[in-house]
């Protein structure tokens, strides 16, 4: 049995991932589950659901956040004075914060600006970065992680004598105070259906979630575990 839940499931990761990749917590910590790998070649097993989203709908939730939201910042504002911190910005120059699908891979372009205090001295920064988006996910705690890697940095005006700091400060500002990033977890992903005419509440479990990247698109594939509970609401 293959379920087809773009609407549903795929409103609710899309809007999970955006709050959770641009504006959620910060955490810090040790990344659980597994590596999230392609399909199967042969095709889904039974009890799967496809979700799928496109480049469009990240585009109009980002800039929904943009709009409508304070622009998401890491560390966030905490007080007077030079802060080290990095906020992300709609764009700069032809880079636009975003998330891309491409060769197998989510790429995360991010448009930024920001303060850093360096050897007395309160630089002001912009620039662009690039980031990769990997999944990762933890049956046992019904939950899908991801790990935001950003793997290279374009400090705009910037010497060379500074870069090295500055880039540096960058990718830890993201990696370290973002990840893991808890995309859906617990109610989110668990199904609980409720048949009247059959007398129970059907249950389901996600087993194991697969991805795949192409086209502009994002597919996630995932297959549940069914169970059937007679009696209750």
């Amino acid at each position: 049995m293959k379920f087809i839940l773009t609407l549903l499931l795929g409103v609710l990761l899309g809007g999970a991932a955006a709050y959770f990749l641009f504006v959620g917590a910060p955490r810090t910590g040790k990344l659980k589950g597994q590596p999230v790998r392609a399909p199967d070649p042969g095709g889904p097993p039974p009890g799967t659901a496809v979700v799928e989203l496109d480049e469009q709908f990240f585009g109009a939730l980002l800039d929904s956040i943009f709009r409508d939201l304070n622009k998401p910042a890491f560390p966030p504002a905490a007080g007077e004075g030079c802060q080290n911190q990095v906020v992300v910005e709609p764009n700069a120059g032809d880079v636009k914060t975003g998330v891309l699908m491409r060769e197998g891979k989510v790429v995360v372009p991010l448009a930024f600006s920001g303060t850093y205090s360096l050897l007395g001295n309160c630089q002001n920064l912009r620039g662009t970065a690039e980031a990769n988006l990997d999944f990762r996910f933890a049956p046992e705690e019904q939950t899908l992680y991801g790990q935001l890697n950003v793997a290279g940095v374009n400090v705009e005006g910037m010497s060379p004598v500074l870069s090295g700091f500055v880039t540096a400060f960058v990718q830890g500002a993201i990696n370290q105070r973002v990840n893991p990033l808890i995309l859906l977890r617990g109610q989110q992903l668990t199904l609980n259906i409720p048949v009247q005419a059959a007398g129970g509440t059907l249950h389901a479990q996600a087993r194991e979630v697969h991805e795949e990247a192409k086209d502009g698109r994002l597919r996630l594939l995932v297959t549940y575990d069914f169970k059937g509970a007679k009696g209750g609401q």
